[in-house]
């Protein structure tokens, strides 16, 4: 067993921490405040590759491992929870399934516009009525000659308003229920498709969050994803590759309120001497160091079977059960150790606290996570 990094997942952290204390970190809460979308940062993270990591160079992306995809959206919610949600969904659920089932004049137009930020993607999966029960989606898609006709609607869809492709699940054959379901390309600005409003939320200010309508609108053929009826299939997989990113995110939004609260504790002076010196401090901050450690080796795990090409459902539903609910708790106990300091919004601590609270919704929530885990350790008949 080696748990030593290589050398090019090294400089990718190396490289993405850099960028994130001089590009993202000023900002922050700033655009938490405003909510304000970093156009800015996109434009610059697409030259460095950051767009586009776990894509193959010969579809303009940088060919780096998931550890290393992994890795640099754990560096960069350590400052920003708005900009690593932002990128994870771009690549994780709105590009990926272009690259893994798209066939190859797709992967042609598509995959270099995205993967260098020329362009955002987007998935628009869930419905007013269909969140958890991912199959019971109502969007329908008609067959009409070499075009299908869409009708229906997308909620909570990140990056929904300002993506320039976004991959949508619609139901093809009513009859066959789950199978029944295929994948589309829509192009912003396809008739018929039009966004919605953008939805205020709790944390995660700064990333666009949005309704997504379909109305008579025409698809050609040649945007259909793959075979029909292997949609559910399709973003079953996609899923289980986007929970490795959650799981990343909540990882580095854990990171950042922990290394937070460590040196508030050391600069904090009460009775006449540094919070750090008091046990109370010392455990909860022990507690977080040991968890977060935990759920690295876990996510990491999850990231590096997957480039081993074996399957990693569990893992990956373990990785974000696990790391999600970690950085809920090392965000409650580093706002504790801020005291009323970190109830106010001027301290990063509260905006994470904030933010983190999506990791154990999005992508299945912690219920439908331990779901999936039971599922794989019992077996079929259960």
């Amino acid at each position: 067993m080696h748990f030593e990094l290589t050398e090019e997942q090294r400089m990718t952290r190396e490289m993405v921490r850099d960028f994130a204390e001089n590009e993202i970190r000023p900002l922050a809460q700033e655009r938490d405040r405003t909510g304000e979308f970093p156009w800015e940062l996109i434009r610059k993270m697409g030259p460095l590759g950051l767009l586009g990591l776990p894509i193959p160079e010969e579809y303009g992306g940088a060919g780096a491992d998931t550890v290393c995809y992994a890795i640099a959206i754990e560096e960069i919610a350590r400052v920003c929870g708005s900009t690593a949600i932002t990128v994870a969904a771009h690549t994780s659920l709105g590009t990926y399934p272009i690259y893994r089932f798209g066939n190859e004049a797709q992967k042609r137009k598509y995959l270099p516009r995205l993967a260098s930020g020329q362009g955002l993607a987007a998935f628009g999966l869930t419905e007013p009525e269909a969140g958890s029960d991912a199959g019971a989606i109502k969007t329908r898609a008609v067959r009409d000659g070499d075009e299908w006709v869409l009708n229906g609607q997308k909620i909570f869809i990140t990056n929904g308003s300002i993506a320039d492709v976004v991959v949508v699940a619609a139901v093809t054959d009513p009859d066959k229920g789950p199978r029944g379901i295929s994948n589309f390309i829509v192009e912003k600005g396809t008739p018929g498709f039009r966004p919605g409003r953008d939805e205020e939320k709790m944390g995660l200010k700064a990333s666009v969050t949005s309704q997504l309508f379909f109305e008579e609108c025409r698809v050609p053929q040649e945007n259909f994803l793959g075979q029909p009826g292997e949609g559910y299939k399709q973003f079953l997989i996609t899923l289980d590759g986007g929970r490795i990113s959650i799981g990343a995110m909540a990882l580095g939004l854990a990171q950042g309120a922990y290394e937070r609260a460590l040196a508030y504790s050391k600069e904090r002076v009460q009775f006449g001497q540094p919070i750090a010196r008091f046990q109370a401090i010392q455990w909860m901050l022990a507690d977080m160091a040991t968890e977060i450690e935990a759920a690295r080796l876990m996510v990491y795990r999850a990231a590096w079977l997957k480039d081993q090409g074996v399957r990693f459902t569990k893992e990956a539903a373990m990785a974000k059960l696990f790391a999600s609910e970690v950085a809920e708790r090392a965000c409650f106990k580093a706002l504790q150790i801020h005291g009323g300091y970190g109830y106010m919004r001027e301290y990063d601590v509260e905006r994470m606290y904030r933010d983190q609270r999506l990791c154990t919704i999005g992508e299945g929530t912690s219920e439908i996570q331990r779901l999936v885990i039971a599922r794989q350790i019992l077996g079929a008949g259960f």
